[in-house]
């Protein structure tokens, strides 16, 4: 009955078997179960017991592969769990939490209004935040002696560092410079989304600051009409504010188009009825736009007499005061945590 005695001792080994590498286990695997194993080497035995110790041996001999066999594949997959496990693991990554960002609200708004004027074929554009006067006023119809050239507006750059004098270069104080840059570089049809921050001689306060941002928009071709800008605004407010949103159109001044008007909007905090934020009016002045001034076209090189065109522009910062409430403009700007932390969601 050694045989026996012989796979009960296997039978409590396997049991007990433990591995503490893959390595390891291979070798119990190969000490077990290859041919040379001891399993292997018991079943040689086999051939010489008695016929009637056949069965009883038999049996045990087949149990003790199969516990053998199911013993190391479970060491077996602990293993592979374990090295999936690590494989997980950023070991590079500080053990200390790390909180995840959030957009900036004014980034969320911005591309949600290119997102919207994109669905009607406006391409985006972009210009330099240091310009030339030609580029910001000039070619703006703007005149010599127009306030917005004195320093009180405008950031003028000196062209050499300590020189006190006169110069054309400037941080510009609205993206209407790209609009001529491009009028100048293209050719009509024109239809432009000129997103960007602009920088004016402004005391900071909860409803001013020295550098902003704007969106303006470019549209040039043959027999465009104030309706179209009119369709296109409208177009805007409902899909920015809402299907509910009126809008309305006042006369206005700017040098760069002819005629002008500033667009307001039923305001989306009341409904229209009247509150605080809208002065109890019902309507909130979110742009200002206009034709295209025949001088503008003509100074950038395009034929007015052929060609036609609106623009328009708004402060990043205003729609976004719609949009979230947020009645302090510096906020934008003083990069708090707390307040960022708020539109984790949007």
């Amino acid at each position: 009955m050694a045989l026996k005695e012989n796979i009960q001792t296997l039978l409590a080994q396997v049991d007990q078997m433990k591995a503490t590498s893959a390595e390891e286990l291979e070798s119990l695997r190969i000490k077990y179960l290859s041919k040379k194993g001891e399993i292997t080497t018991l079943f040689n035995e086999f051939r010489t017991v008695p016929n009637d110790q056949k069965r009883e041996l038999g049996q045990m001999l087949n149990q003790l592969r199969q516990q053998t066999e199911t013993r190391i594949n479970e060491l077996k997959e602990q293993f592979e769990a374990k090295k999936a496990e690590a494989e997980r693991l950023d070991l590079t990554r500080t053990p200390d939490p790390i909180a995840l960002g959030t957009r900036h609200p004014l980034s969320l708004v911005r591309e949600e209004i290119e997102d919207i004027f994109s669905r009607i074929g406006f391409t985006i554009a972009q210009g330099p935040e240091v310009e030339d006067d030609k580029h910001v006023y000039g070619m703006l119809n703007f005149a010599p002696e127009h306030p917005a050239r004195d320093m009180q507006d405008t950031f003028f750059v000196e062209k050499e560092i300590g020189v006190q004098k006169p110069t054309d270069i400037l941080l510009r104080s609205h993206t209407s410079s790209v609009q001529t840059r491009v009028m100048t570089s293209q050719k009509p049809p024109i239809r432009v989304l000129c997103p960007g921050r602009v920088y004016r001689n402004e005391a900071i306060s909860a409803r001013a600051h020295c550098f902003f941002h704007q969106v303006e928009g470019l549209y040039i071709d043959k027999n465009v009409s104030f309706a179209d800008l009119r369709e296109a605004l409208l177009y805007f407010s409902k899909e920015m504010f809402g299907p509910e949103t009126k809008i309305r159109l006042r006369p206005s001044y700017f040098p760069f188009t002819e005629p002008s008007a500033e667009m307001d909007i039923s305001c989306n905090i009341c409904g229209g009825t009247g509150c605080s934020f809208c002065k109890g009016t019902g309507w909130v002045e979110i742009l200002g736009c206009g034709m295209v001034d025949p001088n503008v076209l003509e100074a950038c090189g395009i034929d007015s007499k052929e060609y036609s065109g609106y623009a328009f522009g708004m402060g990043v910062e205003r729609i976004t005061n719609l949009k979230y409430r947020v009645k302090d403009l510096r906020l934008f700007s003083e990069n708090d945590v707390r307040f960022l932390r708020q539109f984790e969601a949007c």
